[in-house]
């Protein structure tokens, strides 16, 4: 018998836990029935969350005190590209992860032939690593991975989404190919892209991105094997502006709509799961702060384990309508207030100690004596505050040319209203134009207010002098930004900014 870590009452206690792990290497690639029998060894009632594979949820619960229970789980083992490579890895190991003071006493392996869900996607649905120790709300997690909570030992699933891929690259980079392979009639391949997609200008909604949907749908019904549409998942995008909710996925999800219908036969339907437009609605009902419970902390496209798994809950409803052979509805939920999660514990992940992360707001900037230009503060504001690329531009701005560096920083800025009004007369920019203290704080307080509440308070005489002095449509980001500490009283609203005092300021809002 396996028993649980002797370190991990010291981590539960902490809202973080020290999982269990096994691993076994079955020799070959395939299909894999596994029987998990665990139990709780204490004298008290302990919650448990249990993982196969590559972090699939298999069970998540609360265990009585001295409970044995088994549970049953279907696996799929191959080859997979990972991220950042170009060639397969071979696979052919099976992973248990038990969470919770509990114990793993049996473990039984057999090979099965049985129906298996392949998934391609992006980062929102790829099997995400998690933290160590582990807590669910500080875990990245994509949807894909959550899905075998939903499946009674019926198909296995076989996931090869990964962060950043489109609809193209999935076939460039390999993953398709792995797919392809190891296809056979009566298998499922769920399909969810856009996110990256909408990043380039040849994957447009309507013109690449279509093209490749319908591309792979005639070759999985070629093999026998079921295509199943998903629209993209949503994100928490707002605009700081006037507050209202950024749909930036809305075509992609008609498209996708579209697809399916245009796809569909007499003989042969096209399934589509609508999951943007209930991701999207659930998003509006909680409202920017309320939903960040369910995404990884300071990131507003990727999920952490209670979203996944809400994000998944969605997905197996629809498909259990679509194929109920395979799936049933679950009456479960896993939500941040939930008395049998661990906790998020907040305390020790703000003190923390770690690397930056790839795309993280720079120490230093080049230049920082010479003048900011509008173009230059652009990408900084959307770097601090997390906002999603682009390397699209639909030429909004008579000055501003597609094939400009900036061009992708100007389009982001515009979708998530950034830009004010203002500074935009005769349909310009004037990305060249130094910019001046309160056009940086007008665009950066735009940008802020779509990630975070501001709260305005009352100023002092001196800080009430300095939002006077601004123009009136910069005055609400001037005072905003003497609350936050970002200015201070003192400042000429209108004179122009460093690059360095630009990166200075713009660095007390990073997320």
């Amino acid at each position: 018998m396996l028993e649980r870590s002797p370190f991990a009452s010291e981590w539960e206690s902490t809202g973080r836990a020290i999982p269990l792990q096994f691993k076994a290497d079955m020799g070959e690639e395939g299909s894999y029935r596994l029987l998990i029998e665990i139990c709780n060894p204490n004298s008290r009632p302990v919650p448990v969350i249990l993982f196969a594979g590559r972090r699939h949820l298999v069970w998540k619960g609360e265990l009585s005190a001295g409970e044995k229970r088994s549970f049953e789980a279907l696996i799929h083992v191959c080859a997979i590209v990972p991220r950042g490579k170009t060639q397969p890895y071979g696979d052919t190991t099976v992973d248990i992860a038990l969470i919770g003071e509990a114990a793993l006493y049996g473990l039984t392996v057999t090979k099965e032939q049985c129906p298996v869900v392949y998934i391609a996607g992006d980062s929102t649905v790829t099997d995400q690593s998690a933290e160590y120790p582990y807590a669910p709300g500080t875990s990245y997690s994509g949807w894909g991975q959550m899905l075998a909570h939903f499946l009674p030992g019926r198909a296995a699933v076989s996931n090869h989404a990964h962060s950043g891929l489109t609809t193209e690259s999935f076939r460039e980079e390999g993953h398709y190919a792995i797919v392809e392979k190891r296809l056979k009639a009566g298998d499922y391949v769920l399909i969810q892209f856009a996110h990256n997609d909408q990043k380039l200008p040849h994957l447009l909604a309507n013109g690449g991105y279509r093209d490749n949907l319908i591309r792979y749908i005639k070759e999985i019904r070629e093999k026998g094997a079921f295509p199943i549409l998903i629209t993209p998942i949503a994100r928490n995008s707002w605009k700081g502006a006037d507050n209202s909710y950024n749909d930036f996925l809305s075509e992609y999800a008609e498209t996708v709509i579209f697809v399916g219908k245009e796809q569909s036969t007499e003989d042969f339907r096209v399934p589509v799961i609508d999951l943007h437009k209930e991701s999207m609605a659930f998003i509006l009902k909680e409202g920017l702060e309320s939903a960040k419970a369910w995404f990884y902390p300071a990131d507003f496209t990727h999920s952490n384990d209670f979203g996944a798994f809400r994000a998944a809950k969605t997905v197996a409803g629809a498909l259990g309508e679509i194929c109920p052979e395979l799936f049933e509805a679950a009456d479960d939920y896993w939500t941040p207030e939930g008395s049998l999660t661990l906790s998020v514990c907040p305390e020790r992940l703000k003190n923390k100690e770690k690397p930056a992360a790839e795309g993280e707001f720079p120490a230093e900037v080049e230049r920082p004596e010479d003048m900011i230009t509008r173009a230059e503060a652009l990408p900084m504001l959307i770097q601090a505050l997390k906002f999603f690329p682009t390397n699209v531009y639909n030429d909004m701005y008579s000055d501003v040319i597609g094939h400009e560096w900036y061009a992708g920083a100007v389009e982001c800025a515009w979708q998530n209203g950034i830009i004010p009004e203002e500074m935009t007369e005769g349909g310009c920019y004037r990305p060249d134009k130094a910019l001046l203290l309160e056009e940086l704080l007008a665009m950066a307080m735009n940008g802020f207010r779509g990630r975070k509440k501001t709260e305005i308070k009352g100023a002092g005489e001196s800080e009430e002098r300095a939002v006077r002095e601004a123009s009136v449509w910069a005055r609400r980001a001037v005072l905003e930004g003497l609350c936050l500490g970002i200015v201070s009283g003192e400042e000429n609203p209108k004179r122009t900014v460093k690059r360095g005092e630009a990166a200075d300021m713009i660095r007390k809002l990073a997320l």
